[in-house]
C-alpha cells in the first residue's frame, strides 16, 4: 500500500465561487461540470449572509450560473456573460 502524498493534479483548478444573496434561503451551483445539477454543489453560507463554494474544475472554459432560491442567476463577478444556447444567458469562466 502506497502512504505517499498524492500529486495535486496539473490539469484541475480549485475555484472559489461566491454569491452575493444575503436574503436567499439557499444557493446552489449548477454547470457544465456538473451537468447543470441542482443537487450536486449546495453553496455555504458565510458570516457575512453572502455564499461560497470551493470547486476543483479542468482547465479550460466552464459555463455556469447560480440557482438562488430555484431561480437561475448569473455571476456579476464572471469574466463574461454569454449564451449557452438560443434560451439561456450563463456565465462564463476560462481557467489556464
Amino acid at each position: 500500500m502506497n502512504d505517499f502524498p498524492k500529486e495535486p493534479d496539473p490539469t484541475v483548478e480549485t475555484i472559489t465561487f461566491h454569491c452575493d444573496a444575503t436574503q436567499a434561503a439557499s444557493v446552489f451551483l449548477v454547470g457544465d461540470f456538473n451537468n447543470w445539477n441542482p443537487a450536486t454543489h449546495a453553496m455555504r453560507r458565510q458570516a457575512d449572509g453572502s455564499w461560497s463554494l470551493q470547486v476543483p474544475l479542468a482547465r479550460g472554459h466552464h459555463y455556469y450560473r447560480f440557482l438562488v432560491d430555484g431561480e437561475p442567476a448569473l455571476d456579476p463577478h464572471a469574466m463574461y456573460l454569454t449564451l449557452q444556447d438560443a434560451y439561456k444567458n450563463v456565465s462564463f469562466i476560462a481557467i489556464s
